[in-house]
C-alpha cells in the first residue's frame, strides 16, 4: 500500500528493513535500529508501515520510538554533542555545564540548532569518571569539560 509522505525509493528501502527482520522474535527494537540507521532517524511515516507489518498498533510502535532517547523522530544535527549526567560528573560541575549547553543553543535536551549543526543530548555515563564533567561529540570522548572547553566544542561543531 502507498505512503504519501515516504518517497518510493525510502519505502523500498524501508520494506527491504521489514523483509530482513521476517521470522525474528521480538523484531520492533532491530527494525527501529536499522531504520534509523539507514535514514538517520525514524520517519513518522513509517510508524503505520512498521505497525501494519507486525501487526501491532500505532501506538505501540510510537510508544517506543518515544520511550527511547536514543531513537529520533528527526534527523540528528551534523555533529551529536552528550553531555554527561551521571553522578561522578554531576558532582564536579556537569549540571552547570549543561545549563551552558542548553542556554548557549538555545535547546532543550534533545533539540538541533536551527542551521542542523549539532544536536545536544543527555547520556548516562561515558566511563570517564575520573575526568569529569565528561562529555563526547559524535564519537570522540572529553574530559575535564569547563565553560571554556565546551565554548570551543560547540563553537567548533557550528553552533
Amino acid at each position: 500500500m502507498p505512503h504519501a509522505s515516504l518517497a518510493d525509493t525510502q519505502l523500498d528501502r524501508l520494506q527491504e528493513i521489514l523483509a530482513r527482520h521476517d521470522g525474528l522474535e521480538g523484531p520492533l527494537l532491530p527494525i527501529l535500529h536499522a531504520i534509523q540507521t539507514e535514514f538517520g532517524y525514524i520517519p513518522a511515516a513509517c510508524i503505520p508501515v512498521i505497525a501494519d507489518h507486525l501487526n501491532i498498533g500505532r501506538a505501540e510502535v510510537h510508544g517506543v520510538v518515544s520511550f527511547y532517547h536514543d531513537f529520533r523522530d528527526a534527523p540528528a544535527g551534523r555533529h551529536v554533542v552528550k553531555i554527561c549526567r551521571a553522578e561522578a560528573c554531576q558532582a564536579v560541575g556537569a549540571k552547570a555545564l549543561a545549563e551552558i549547553a542548553l542556554a548557549k543553543l538555545g535547546l532543550e535536551w534533545h533539540g538541533t540548532t536551527p542551521n542542523g549543526a549539532v544536536t545536544i543530548k543527555p547520556v548516562y555515563c561515558l566511563g570517564l569518571c575520573a575526568c569529569g564533567p565528561a562529555a563526547m561529540v559524535d564519537d570522540k570522548v572529553v574530559g575535564r569539560v569547563d565553560a571554556a572547553k565546551l565554548n570551543r566544542i560547540l563553537t567548533e561543531a557550528g553552533a
